[in-house]
């Protein structure tokens, strides 16, 4: 398939596309007879996986020393593994942060006409709420 059809199909400009080819992220993609990139499902499947870790918020550094641990083969696995493991570690950690944020969001929306703007009014509302604003395990309605 050609760019425009690869860039549709995963939803990412041309540009990315080049780019990601240029830096080593995707393998080269083969051209066709007229010099246009023919790309084959080898290399979608590397763009969805480098879309899903940029997605992430996994670096462009970090993703080619990935691609450079991969290129190693199997001695460099766990390093791969370790790599893949910090991001999901980072991403689990700001989801965390959102779920707190959704939970106080939560308390205000449920709450919202027994107050107005308390924060402003009472000195103490913060000491007095913290725990149900920043409690993980407080449910969402």
């Amino acid at each position: 398939m050609n760019i425009k059809e690869a860039s549709e199909r995963l939803n990412i400009p041309k540009e990315t596309l080049r780019y990601w080819e240029n830096s080593g992220l995707i393998p080269e993609v083969p051209r066709n007879s007229s010099g246009y990139r023919d790309y084959t499902e080898n290399e979608i499947k590397w763009a969805l996986f480098i879309k899903a870790m940029r997605n992430a918020g996994m670096s462009v550094d970090s993703l080619i020393e990935f691609i450079n641990l991969y290129n190693e083969h199997k001695s460099s696995r766990e390093a791969q593994k370790s790599l893949v493991k910090e991001q999901y570690d980072i991403l689990l950690a700001k989801r965390n942060e959102l779920d707190k944020t959704l939970n106080y969001l939560s308390y205000k929306l449920d709450h919202f006409e027994d107050h107005v703007i308390p924060f402003l009014e009472e000195e103490n509302y913060y000491e007095l709420r913290k725990d149900k604003m920043l409690d993980d395990k407080s449910e969402t309605k």
